[in-house]
């Protein structure tokens, strides 16, 4: 899965609007953020896009922000939009209020976090909480960084806000003096500079607000990467040498079992050339951590002379992998000339660590989805297509995405009586309800048509079919809901429609060939002549699946040497590029009457370039084409 798009909306108020002390300027971006694991991330990247569109518009007063009210309002957002997520699951509302000074109010930025369970208490310090990493530290860290913060209660809304006061502000004047008695917070801890090493490295920085902007950071790059390599490979990027001299990481096999053995993933050296002296001495033993030793640091030998560089030795230490309870490996760190990590460093060490469990195991769901899926994609779509005497095809086919099983589907094959039928259909939706409809609906396809039913038959049949299938599906349901003493259940059962473009060919004596089509719910298909005409070859029906007492008709026509027909799914038609699709006005007739006098092969390949190049962004939706050319 990718980063979440943000719709950014920045709103800068007048002088006056919101009158203070001194008729202060308030500046305000809000954000949507769906209430899933990504969210946080967005949310830190909204927040450092609104500060950084300010800074770049020039508003009054929004001189270029510090780091540290920068890195204090991302791990705040990031806080508190873990928490709604975790605990409502709902739409999460974001907005950021920039308030400039006002009398003796020092300036201020204002983050707000709205969800929809407002019944749902906010996780506070007291609690038991559980790993940081993938909750969040909670309210804890929010008191400790905001001047003030606090929670508000609407109907049906639940606000938790926190005001940062803006003390680094470059450009804005200097706040009021401190009154006697109030508390002042140290400046911001910096991360180590990449070149520190060894004994040299000051380790003081990474108390506090160094590390906490490290792991947001982290965390971002970590944030939807879909590789374990490519995570193992960020990792080992991350902590040498910010954290440790060298670093390896071992991945545990797919399949697990006690026989299998970890693969070392990388190997990574702050010096150059320490790598290749490191490796051979990592390779000799593979690490496996045993599940009993937790996912705290667990001092191990050092490796040898070659890891030191300098042949001074040094402290190691091991971490396990770990993602829901499952080892997925082990990371070693060494530092060079030490006795002893830092015990602020060994715990920073810990909590990264955590975050790459959670970033493998995310890694490798979505590989096994992915699997599953092109496994499953293969088993409903034919193996090979059907060459039809005299006629040539070309067949393009992309699944939206590669994680999930698309709707598409096609078929080529030959039937008795010297007939050869095709089929392009589209099933609502996506995922394993659309490949059960596509698992039926193909076998019943050729069935029905070498059994000998004419082209408006079959679609009848397949009509009635699906139609029974969703009542048997829905009175499995009732019984469902009966069961459980009428209270409703949610098992994401969906009915069943299906758009479908289906057809026969039979050769003629003379040449070309007798085309019968008949369209449900589908684009029509658009037949071309050699002098550049389009027309489209089939009348709109209505979709199957949806209408019990309908009759389908087809309509005939004869195809001769030179005419092309080319069937289409929805994922071309509809091809968006902002409030546009590709068949508006016709688009798609005009780009295939340009195709005039090109092959099968040609004509598909400039349509599938045209639907890319449409708009900027890859589809979103499975595309599929089908081009029937008479020779």
């Amino acid at each position: 899965m990718g980063p979440i798009p943000i719709q950014r909306d920045i709103v800068h108020r007048p002088e006056g609007v919101f009158a203070g002390q001194g008729g202060d300027v308030r500046t305000v971006a809000r954000t949507s953020l769906p209430g899933i694991p990504l969210a946080p991330s967005a949310a830190r990247r909204f927040v450092r896009a609104a500060l950084t569109d300010w800074t770049a518009t020039g508003l009054p007063s929004a001189g270029p922000f510090g780091d540290r009210l920068t890195d204090d309002a991302v791990t705040v957002a990031n806080e508190l939009v873990t928490n709604a997520v975790v605990h409502a699951g709902t739409t999460v509302e974001l907005l950021v209020r920039l308030e400039d000074a006002a009398g003796a109010e020092p300036a201020a930025l204002v983050l707000e976090i709205t969800d929809h369970h407002p019944a749902r208490s906010v996780r506070d310090g007291g609690a038991e909480r559980p790993d940081p990493a993938e909750y969040g530290r909670g309210l804890q860290l929010v008191a400790t960084l905001a001047e003030s913060w606090g929670i508000t209660y609407r109907t049906g809304l639940k606000t938790v806000w926190a005001r940062l006061q803006a003390d680094d502000w470059e450009g804005l004047p200097d706040p009021a003096p401190a009154e006697e008695g109030v508390h002042r917070r140290a400046p911001r801890a910096e991360i180590p500079a990449p070149a520190a090493r060894g004994a040299e490295r000051d380790d003081t920085d990474w108390a506090g607000r160094g590390a906490l902007s490290f792991l947001a950071e982290a965390s971002d790059l970590l944030a939807g990467q879909l590789d374990e390599d490519l995570v193992a490979s960020i990792a080992g990027q991350l902590m040498v040498p910010r954290l440790a001299d060298w670093c390896a990481i071992w991945l545990e096999s797919e399949a697990g079992g006690p026989a299998a053995v970890p693969r070392l993933a990388g190997v990574w050296h702050g010096d150059k050339g320490g790598t290749e002296l490191l490796r051979p001495e990592l390779e000799k033993e593979p690490l496996r951590l045993p599940g009993s030793v937790g996912t705290g640091p667990v001092p191990v030998p050092w490796p040898g002379d070659a890891a030191a560089g300098r042949g001074g030795g040094g402290a190691a230490l091991a971490h396990r992998i770990a993602s829901g309870g499952r080892t997925l490996g082990a990371v070693l760190v060494g530092r060079e000339g030490v006795a002893l990590f830092p015990e602020e460093v060994a715990a920073l060490i810990a909590d990264f660590v955590r975050r790459v469990g959670l970033a493998v195991g995310a890694a490798r769901a979505y590989t096994r989805q992915a699997t599953i899926s092109r496994i499953l994609q293969r088993g409903l779509l034919p193996s090979k297509v059907a060459d039809i005497p005299g006629v040539t095809s070309a067949l393009v086919y992309e699944p939206g995405d590669d994680a999930v099983v698309g709707g598409d589907f096609y078929d080529l094959f030959p039937c008795p009586g010297g007939r050869w039928c095709f089929v392009l259909g589209d099933v609502q939706g996506s995922g394993p309800e659309a490949a059960v409809v596509t698992g039926l609906a193909r076998p019943w396809l050729r069935l029905l048509s070498r059994e000998g039913f004419r082209v408006g038959e079959v679609l009848d049949r397949l009509n009635r079919l699906l139609l029974d299938d969703a009542m048997e599906a829905a009175e499995a349901a009732a019984l469902m809901v009966a069961a459980a003493g009428g209270q409703q259940i949610q098992d994401g059962t969906q009915s069943r429609f299906l758009s479908l473009l289906y057809g026969d060919i039979v050769p003629l004596p003379d040449g070309g060939v007798r085309c019968t089509v008949a369209s449900a719910g589908h684009p029509l298909p658009l037949l071309l002549r050699p002098d550049g005409s389009v027309r489209p070859a089939a009348e709109p029906q209505v979709l199957l699946g949806v209408v019990e007492d309908v009759a389908y008709e087809s309509q005939c026509f004869d195809l001769v040497p030179g005419d092309s027909l080319l069937c289409v799914t929805d994922g071309v038609t509809e091809r968006r590029s902002g409030r546009l699709m590709f068949d508006d006005g016709d688009g798609l007739a005009h780009a295939l009457s340009d195709c005039a006098g090109l092959s099968a092969e040609r004509i598909a390949h400039r349509i599938t370039h045209a639907v890319h190049a449409f708009a900027e962004r890859p589809p979103d939706d499975d595309l599929a084409l089908l081009v029937l050319q008479v020779d």
